[in-house]
């Protein structure tokens, strides 16, 4: 289904927070990664789809707006959305949600990459195949 959003639940912990019990800025960036990684791992590319097939994921852009802050013991709610899928990256658009309110948003540029050499590769076939569809 085109532009499927994928969502992750996730509670805001203690370490989670600063000292005044409001989300620390890099972990959004951090609750962005576990929905992305969570999204690959439900379409069949977790550790040992990536490990088989010798690459990796690394971050080429991000941007992030802020706009409210998450608290302590919130319950969230992150998603990811594939925008973009070129030859050896992809674009998506994430969010951060506490009920109907949008805390945060991003767009994350990744790249796919061999793992011995950290040099660009196409993406797998049968992965792009199955990312494909997702795509808005």
């Amino acid at each position: 289904m085109a532009g499927e959003e994928f969502s992750l639940p996730l509670r805001v912990y203690i370490e989670d927070t600063d000292a005044g019990g409001i989300v620390y800025y890099v972990n959004y960036l951090k609750f962005m990664e576990r929905a992305r990684t969570e999204l690959m791992r439900s379409l069949g590319f977790g550790k040992d789809y990536i490990f088989t097939h010798d690459l990796m994921f690394v971050v080429r852009d991000v941007a992030v707006k802020y706009l409210k802050p998450a608290q302590l013991d919130d319950q969230l709610r992150v998603t990811a959305v594939i925008t973009m899928l070129g030859g050896a990256s992809m674009t998506m658009e994430q969010a951060i949600r506490r009920d109907n309110e949008v805390l945060a948003r991003g767009q994350v540029t990744i790249a796919c990459v061999e793992r011995a050499g950290v040099r660009p590769r196409r993406l797998p076939e049968d992965m792009r195949e199955r990312l494909a569809p997702l795509a808005r």
